[in-house]
């Protein structure tokens, strides 16, 4: 799962960031769920430093592991956020073990409906992933592929 969200967004920090963490620490042993905690920057860049997040990490005790996005090329979106079609933050991003998107979510997201995701996902036997031809958006029913790139 990835979380996307902002130090300043107060729906990030009122319900998708303690809501990642608590995910990340249900599974940690196990490690059938890996949550990954992805700190995009859109807005308000001079507050948002390394320092700042630092200190926001150690104040709410996460223990996901936290990816910086990059900057956006050209404009204020950063290059993951517009990569994979994020409208703000929080943002909540379910990918299966193929790497198919199963669940792309603005804005908060019931506990209960994440863990029934989650849950058929960690309880589904794998399956060999089609790779489907370029349609509209590269998706399918059952998820959107993201494009091949170097970088990842």
């Amino acid at each position: 799962m990835l979380h996307a969200f902002q130090m300043l967004c107060p729906g990030c920090v009122a319900h998708g960031t303690p809501q990642a963490e608590k995910l990340h620490r249900m599974f940690t042993k196990s490690g059938d769920v890996v949550v990954i905690g992805l700190h995009s920057v859109f807005e308000h860049h001079a507050a948002m430093t390394e320092v700042a997040l630092e200190a926001f990490v150690h104040e709410y005790r996460l223990t996901l592991p936290i990816a910086v996005d990059r900057p956006g090329e050209d404009g204020p979106i950063p290059q993951t956020m517009r990569r994979y079609g994020m409208r703000g933050t929080p943002t909540t991003i379910v990918i299966d073990r193929q790497g198919v998107v199963r669940e792309h979510v603005f804005g908060q997201i019931d506990d209960l409906a994440l863990g029934v995701i989650v849950g058929s996902l960690v309880t589904a036997p794998t399956i060999m992933s089609m790779d489907c031809e370029e349609t509209a958006g590269g998706c399918e029913d059952t998820g959107c592929r993201l494009p091949e790139t170097s970088d990842r």
